[in-house]
C-alpha cells in the first residue's frame, strides 16, 4: 500500500487536520496555513492506515524501539510501532531538555527510530535522537507524517522520512498581508504568545 500525496491531502482535508485562515505560529511568525495533526490523530483507523506506511520505511533498518517527543509523537510512534511489533514510547521536554522518564530506557542492543507528527525545524526530532545516542542505543531514522519545512529540514547523521511535505510561506507579523487585510488573526493550540515589553 503507497499513499499518494492527493490521498493524504485528502485525508487531511477531510479530518480538517490541513486548515486555512490567519494563524500566529509557535515562533511567532504569521501563516494562511496550519497543520493540527491532532485532529487526523483522532480517528484511530485514519491514523493507523497513514502510521503503518511511515513504519513500512523503517521496516529495512530493523529497528527494536520507536520513540516520540511528548507530545505530538506519542500517537504517531505507538501507531508506527504497533505496525512493526515494537516498543513504543516517548520523551518528554524537562527544563528545555529532552529526557526519558517513566522508566523508558534504551541500551547499547536497541536500535531506535524517532518519529513525529509534524516537523517544523526539527529541533525536538535531533534532541530526541542525542538523548537516545548518549544512552547507548543507535538511531537508525528519523520520520514525520508531515514536513512542514518544505523540504528545508535536514539531519546530517540520520536518515529522514516523511511521508507529505508541506510548504507554506510565512511572514514576521509587520509583514503580514493578513494582517493588512484585518483577517482575524487565531492562535492554534489555544496558547497566546506573551508581548515582549
Amino acid at each position: 500500500m503507497n499513499l499518494t500525496r492527493d490521498q493524504l491531502l485528502k485525508i487531511f482535508r477531510k479530518t480538517n487536520a490541513l486548515q486555512r485562515g490567519h494563524f500566529e505560529l509557535a515562533s511567532g511568525q504569521h501563516s494562511g496555513h496550519y497543520f493540527q495533526c491532532a485532529q487526523f490523530l483522532q480517528h484511530p483507523q485514519l491514523a493507523a492506515k497513514v502510521c503503518r506506511e511511515l513504519a513500512l520505511r523503517f521496516k529495512s533498518k530493523r529497528p527494536t524501539v520507536v520513540i516520540g517527543p511528548a507530545i505530538g509523537g506519542i500517537i504517531v510512534a505507538y501507531e508506527i510501532a504497533r505496525a512493526l511489533r515494537l516498543r513504543a514510547f516517548y520523551a518528554e521536554r524537562v527544563d528545555a531538555e529532552m529526557q526519558l522518564r517513566r522508566g523508558f530506557s534504551v541500551g547499547k542492543h536497541d536500535r531506535a527510530v524517532i518519529v513525529e507528527d509534524v516537523i517544523t525545524t526539527g529541533e525536538s526530532a535531533r534532541k530526541v535522537a542525542e538523548v537516545v545516542e548518549g544512552c547507548g542505543a543507535k538511531v537508525v531514522g528519523i520520520g514525520s507524517v508531515v514536513d512542514r519545512s518544505g523540504g528545508e529540514v535536514k539531519f546530517q547523521k540520520w536518515k529522514y522520512e516523511r511521508l507529505l511535505v508541506l510548504d507554506f510561506e510565512n511572514f514576521k507579523p509587520h509583514d503580514c498581508p493578513l494582517c493588512k487585510e484585518r483577517v482575524p488573526l487565531t492562535h492554534p493550540g489555544g496558547l497566546r504568545r506573551r508581548a515582549v515589553v
